[in-house]
């Protein structure tokens, strides 16, 4: 029992030699790391007061620059703005010199009003003695002195304006003839096409003239019934081995020439084959109107309706003074393309307009009136657009164009109908247009002799001097002009050309 509570005592005695070196170790471990911690604080504060350090010079150093910089700058905006105050003053000085010299313009202005009203006052005192004392002078009143010299002003008014008419017609027409000339000679060297003139007869020649008689028939009855049912006169002279078709419809001349050389390659002929021959000859030409109608409508690059082309293609058939006028129709449908892409504008319309233009001379032999206007009917029955309608019913003048494609087919009709060589006149249309030129100019009183010249290309006006003067001669070529215009039918283009010419004659002797 003792020897337990000895072991005892001695177990409690080690625990609390345990305890109390453990307290120890651990407060010699404590100062230890309280020394490194002081330690490491006061690195820690060397570190960061040399870091401050170096920072504060930095930031000082950069506000340094800082500061210069906006030093600087505020130093130019003081020059600048001494600057501009300088020029401020030198304005206010400028502005107050113009301010002084406008007072005194003013002050001019006034003294010049007062002398302009004293002065017109003063002349309206002087107009009245003096229209008073013209009055006494000329025994005329006021009002007639006034319708005097509005007589005088509207004579002077008029010999002006025929001066200024005069020049601006020079001028736009110079103007105008170089521009068109410019604009027609690039459509026409762009264009080229062949020309074959047209015949009213068709000759046929035979095998030999025993062909002749064949033809005649017994009594007659070959070439009556020939005649019958194409519609043609068969004219069987002396000229050796040739048989002549006379006749103004084109198709029908056609359709007998077909049908005589058919029965001559036959060798039989006789009225049921003469019958036979002709029948076949109209389905023969109504093939080839329908082949020349599309043709020509690829040829333009137009796409036409097939009531249109078979009409086109009658028109091959079809002559006017001699020119094809199928190929009129081609030939106008190219010019005006080629004057619409000279101008600017689409050509589509003009070359079809163009096309189109004479479409109403394929049924003009069976319907009355104007075949422009029968045109523009039939292209307006097939569905053709207006402006299209107006351009064909436009280009003879029988209604007023109204679109520029409607000018070009005009331009392009006589462009194609004046030029050399497309169309021949007869002599008693010829002199008829030479007699028209001159009784038209001579319908004017100051006119003593007219006469047309250059095969109507020119009209010499010899005016009587004493009933005119130079101002009015050429107001009165300008009249004349256009009245030629209005009334006569003519391709191209007619030059006026008045004359007025005093002459005084003496003799010595």
């Amino acid at each position: 029992m003792a020897t337990t509570s000895g072991l005892a005592f001695i177990g409690s005695g080690a625990l609390l030699v345990g305890l109390a070196a453990g307290l120890l170790l651990a407060r010699w471990r404590n100062r230890r790391l309280g020394r490194k911690a002081e330690a490491i604080l006061e690195q820690a504060r060397q570190e960061a007061e040399r870091i401050y350090r170096e920072k504060l010079l930095a930031v000082q150093q950069e506000v340094g620059e800082l500061r210069e910089r906006e030093e600087e700058r505020l130093r130019k905006k003081e020059a600048d703005l001494a600057q501009a105050e300088e020029r401020l003053r030198g304005r206010e000085d400028r502005l107050g010199k113009k301010s002084n010299y406008l007072e005194m313009i003013e002050d001019s202005l006034r003294q010049d009003e007062a002398e302009l009203g004293r002065l017109i006052e003063m002349g309206q005192k002087l107009l009245a003695e003096e229209q008073a004392l013209l009055e006494r002078l000329a025994g005329l009143t006021q009002e007639e002195a006034k319708d005097y010299l509005l007589k005088l002003v509207e004579a002077e008014s008029e010999r002006h304006f025929a001066r200024k008419i005069a020049e601006v017609e020079r001028r736009t027409k110079q103007e105008a003839e170089r521009r068109a000339r410019r604009i027609l000679a690039d459509a026409v060297q762009r264009y080229a096409l062949d020309y074959a003139e047209e015949a009213t007869v068709s000759a046929v020649p035979l095998p030999n003239d025993d062909y002749k008689g064949r033809i005649i028939g017994r009594d007659g009855r070959n070439i009556r019934a020939f005649e019958a049912l194409t519609g043609v006169e068969v004219l069987v002279d002396d000229t050796p081995e040739v048989v002549v078709l006379s006749s103004f419809h084109p198709i029908r001349r056609e359709v007998a020439r077909l049908a005589l050389e058919r029965l001559l390659e036959d060798g039989r002929i006789h009225p049921a084959r003469i019958e036979e021959m002709v029948r076949k000859a109209k389905d023969r030409v109504e093939e080839l109107i329908q082949e020349y109608g599309e043709k020509a409508a690829f040829e333009a690059g137009v796409d036409l309706p097939a009531e249109l082309i078979v009409l086109l293609g009658r028109l091959h058939f079809r002559t006017s003074f001699g020119q094809n006028q199928l190929q009129h129709a081609l030939e106008v449908s190219f010019l005006a393309r080629l004057l619409a892409e000279e101008i600017g504008i689409d050509s589509k319309p003009a070359k079809r307009a163009g096309l189109l233009h004479d479409i109403g001379k394929a049924v003009d032999q069976e319907v009355e009136g104007p075949h422009a206007l029968i045109g523009a009917d039939l292209a307006r029955r097939y569905g053709e657009p207006w402006p299209i309608v107006n351009a064909i019913a436009a280009h003879h003048g029988n209604v007023e164009p109204a679109t520029v494609t409607a000018v070009l087919i005009q331009a392009a009709d006589t462009l194609s109908a004046a030029r050399p060589g497309a169309r021949k006149e007869t002599y008693e249309r010829y002199f008829q247009r030479l007699e028209e030129l001159e009784k038209l100019a001579c319908a004017y009183p100051q006119v003593k002799e007219a006469y047309a010249i250059q095969a109507g290309r020119e009209v010499r006006v010899i005016l009587k001097p004493e009933k005119t003067t130079d101002d009015a001669a050429a107001k009165l070529a300008y009249d004349i002009a256009r009245r030629i215009e209005k009334q006569i039918q003519y391709p191209g283009e007619i030059k006026v050309t008045v004359i007025r010419q005093t002459q005084f004659v003496e003799t010595a002797r």
